[in-house]
């Protein structure tokens, strides 16, 4: 197993502003970290970075403790699976697989034996003499990451590789990778921008955000404390709902009556999870429904709150509610997230935490 740091790494090109902006984070060996974020964000430069395939402007990049800034990805003892499986067509399934073998001149005794062992794993021993034209998408990606994991490289990056699925095989492939990496204990990067699968997955996240890292933490830090709100509106479905306050009163914009326990000094924003919003009956402050999507097993309710739109709630069940009517909504302070005019996480005040 190698660990994996890359240390104030950046990314220019020409003029425009840079792709990667100063990053620096660890990944430990035999853990799985994603590299999150929306598009045009550095994630997958970032990844390519740390391949070789391509060479930071500045910074050093070290795996398993080498420095391995200025070396072609050949000799950097990792493997890599693309978006779109890279596989020869005129070649069989066994011949993909074993083509990074042969390529690198490994010995030719070790082949039958790897062989049978990545296609044990990745439940491949029927469709060895198979073209890829003859397999369904989580085949070819099965097949992808065999020739990945034949290579037996202690580090695997990953870049968006269960993009062309469709949502069943993409669950189902989340599970494999995961169960994967586990079983073998090799580090692995992955990057993506579907937060389900950095959060269903991963050890840590990495969420990038015009190149610079917007958070590094574990998934259920990423969700339970923001730190910015970036990382608030990224992470979850629907996204925190982020109201303005009057920082003066401590009371949501447009909303009379009693002043919001526990706001923090500075505050100019109230986050709140969609799941901690509570329809209450009786108490509760005022809202005015904009309207309800039904999903099944709950029901996303989207309401007006004194001079903030959009804010949206789940409800369990199906709940009938009309545009225009009026519902009144709590939740527990504890479950209140707070930010400055920079957008950054602010601690709640010392009577709730």
């Amino acid at each position: 197993m190698s660990s994996i740091t890359l240390d104030n790494i950046s990314k220019q090109y020409g003029a425009a502003p840079p792709a990667v902006d100063g990053v620096s984070f660890t990944v430990e060996a035999g853990t799985f970290t994603v590299l999150l974020g929306p598009s045009g964000c550095g994630k997958s430069t970032t990844l390519r970075m740390i391949a070789g395939l391509d060479e930071p402007t500045s910074g050093r990049i070290h795996i398993g403790g080498r420095d391995v800034t200025g070396l072609p990805p050949s000799k950097r003892k990792i493997s890599m699976v693309f978006q779109s499986y890279a596989l020869f067509p005129h070649l069989s399934v066994k011949e993909n697989i074993l083509f990074g073998l042969k390529v690198r001149k490994e010995p030719k005794a070790e082949y039958a034996g790897r062989l049978t062992q990545v296609a044990e794993l990745l439940g491949l021993e029927k469709l060895l003499e198979r073209k890829p034209s003859q397999l369904s998408g989580g085949q070819q990606q099965r097949v992808a990451l065999g020739r990945a994991v034949i290579s037996q490289a202690p580090v695997c990056l990953m870049d968006e590789p269960l993009s062309n699925l469709d949502a069943q095989l993409r669950h189902e492939m989340r599970r494999e990778i995961r169960a994967l990496q586990q079983s073998l204990g090799i580090t692995m990067v992955y990057v993506t921008h579907d937060q389900t699968e950095a959060m269903s997955m991963a050890d840590r996240v990495v969420l990038l955000n015009g190149g610079r890292i917007e958070q590094n933490d574990t998934p259920d830090r990423l969700y339970a404390r923001p730190a910015t709100e970036f990382s608030a509106r990224f992470i979850g479905t629907p996204p925190m709902n982020l109201l303005a306050l009057d920082a003066r009163t401590r009371r949501i914009s447009g909303r009379d009556g009693n002043a919001l326990a526990g706001v923090a000094d500075g505050a100019v924003k109230l986050g709140l999870r969609p799941e901690h919003i509570v329809i209450d009956g009786g108490g509760g402050i005022a809202a005015t429904v904009e309207s309800v999507e039904y999903f099944g097993a709950d029901s996303i309710v989207v309401c007006k709150v004194g001079h903030n739109a959009g804010v949206a709630v789940r409800a369990a069940g199906h709940l009938r509610a009309h545009p225009g009517a009026d519902i009144r909504l709590r939740w527990n302070p504890l479950q209140q997230h707070f930010f400055d005019a920079s957008g950054k996480a602010l601690p709640r005040a010392p009577s709730i935490s």
